[in-house]
């Protein structure tokens, strides 16, 4: 029975924990400026805040409502549009009526969320930033440019490098961005009735759900299930890196702990996904998914990361490599769950490639992606661990290209041996994303962008022509 604030006014009910958000907003609450398109994620028009009270402080940010099943929300502040709103335009809303950038309107409620969101969070008044909080919001009357423009009107008009995160709520009140009602919203949630566990319960298992929901939500309203109830975690000791399962990507991609690891992992990250799924989607849910171009999956690989996978009796580890059988098919039994997964690491920062190739830069899935590690020593490879998705039924391991350089002394005959030991190790089909003809290219291409990347003093693109 979820319970949770919605806009000004509490919701306690028997509402069905499977049904998603945005469903819930519109049909049984009336409540239609959240609106519905895609229902994938993909165009944010249905964007809300979801806030909890975590470390002492309300944290907010901005989710897709038709991906998100009320058995998630319980004990948070969802804010449609609506809860926005109030006897006249506040100044986000302002700024895109100044700057002319709402035109048929569909899109607007998504854009005034996702830049509240921004307002709430950032450090610092960056366009920049407040572009990159916008990634995943689909407007196809305007162009974007007026939205940028309001964007430039309200970092001009707006100092957040002044206003502290304990104080920011307060701070956008003032400046007439949030209503008043915010200031209270801590001590409400703390009044609304604690959830009910049930431990024997059995179902399927939900962390963030960005997959399901896209994939089988009419199906999730009859079906029991289980919400996944586990914190998120990143820790690193002894050149060992443990995350928890339950940790989110944007979670992982804005870790100062593994930015000093990985220094492009920022910049990496936002290649997959929006923003708000970012937000949502969890490290577990997408190993599990066993997509074969799964993005993490690839990221993992590539670092030989070990799995630790629990039930109520048991635990077990087992090599990420290993863990995918079949297409969508994973060493999971029934009532086992991963916990987390950890990777060891000789040297700081790692040598790491991440490269993905997709019909949009942004926001798609892969036609193939790929990432490899190295580590070298005396000119020889000390460690490599090579990754590949979209060539296989599975997230692949390039075992036989990996065995062939390792402790081989870097050369541009070893590598283009390799390149075609790589060709025997994949099985690429004819898809919308490409031919088998195009997928063996990239591969081709993809790992040579790895090895120029990752070891620019052994070797220059003119050797491979």
């Amino acid at each position: 029975m979820p319970a949770f604030l919605l806009n000004r006014s509490e919701y306690i009910g028997n509402a069905n924990e499977g049904q998603v958000l945005l469903d819930f907003l519109r049909t049984e609450q009336k409540i239609t400026g959240t609106k519905q398109a895609c229902r994938e994620g993909d165009c944010s028009a249905c964007l809300v805040l979801s806030g909890q009270y975590i470390n002492g402080m309300m944290h907010y940010q901005a989710v897709n409502s038709c991906l998100l099943p009320l058995g998630l929300i319980h004990g948070r502040h969802i804010v449609s549009i609506e809860g926005l709103n109030g006897e006249i335009l506040n100044s986000v809303q302002q700024a895109l009526v100044d700057q002319g950038a709402i035109q048929c309107g569909f899109c607007t409620a998504g854009i005034v969320i996702a830049v509240t969101a921004f307002l709430m969070n950032a450090t610092e008044s960056s366009v920049d930033l407040a572009v990159d909080a916008l990634a995943g919001n689909l407007c196809r009357c305007t162009g974007y440019s007026g939205i940028k423009r309001a964007l430039h009107q309200l970092c001009q008009q707006f100092d957040l490098s002044h206003s502290q995160p304990q104080t920011r709520i307060n701070d956008l009140i003032l400046w007439g961005i949030l209503p008043d009602y915010f200031s209270d919203v801590a001590a409400r949630l703390a009044a609304l009735p604690e959830s009910i566990s049930l431990a024997e319960k059995q179902g399927i298992n939900v962390a963030g759900g960005t997959d399901l929901f896209v994939q089988k939500a009419e199906d999730l309203l009859s079906t029991p299930l289980v919400f996944i109830d586990q914190s998120e975690s990143i820790s690193i000791s002894q050149q060992q890196c443990t995350i928890s399962a339950a940790t989110h990507i944007d979670t992982i991609r804005q870790s100062g702990k593994l930015q000093a690891l990985f220094p492009q992992i920022a910049d990496n990250f936002k290649l997959i996904c929006s923003s708000a799924i970012r937000q949502q989607a969890t490290l577990g849910g997408n190993l599990v998914n066993a997509s074969p171009i799964g993005d993490l999956s690839m990221f993992f690989l590539a670092l030989n990361a070990q799995l630790s996978i629990c039930s109520a009796t048991n635990q077990r580890r087992v090599a990420l490599r290993h863990f995918f059988l079949d297409y969508k098919q994973v060493d999971l039994q029934e009532g086992e769950l991963i916990r987390e997964i950890d990777f060891q690491y000789t040297e700081s920062p790692i040598r790491l490639s991440f490269e993905k190739v997709s019909k949009r830069q942004h926001l798609d899935i892969a036609s193939v992606n790929s990432a490899m590690s190295v580590s070298v020593q005396d000119d020889k490879f000390k460690q490599i661990h090579i990754s590949l998705g979209g060539v296989a039924a599975i997230p692949l391991y390039l075992q036989k290209t990996c065995a062939f350089l390792q402790d081989k002394k870097i050369a541009i005959d070893l590598l283009k041996q390799a390149l075609a030991i790589a060709q025997t190790e994949i099985s690429p089909l004819s898809d919308i994303r490409g031919s088998v003809e195009y997928k063996r290219l990239l591969v081709q291409q993809l790992l040579i962008a790895h090895w120029l990347k990752l070891f620019p003093e052994y070797v220059s693109w003119e050797d491979f022509q």
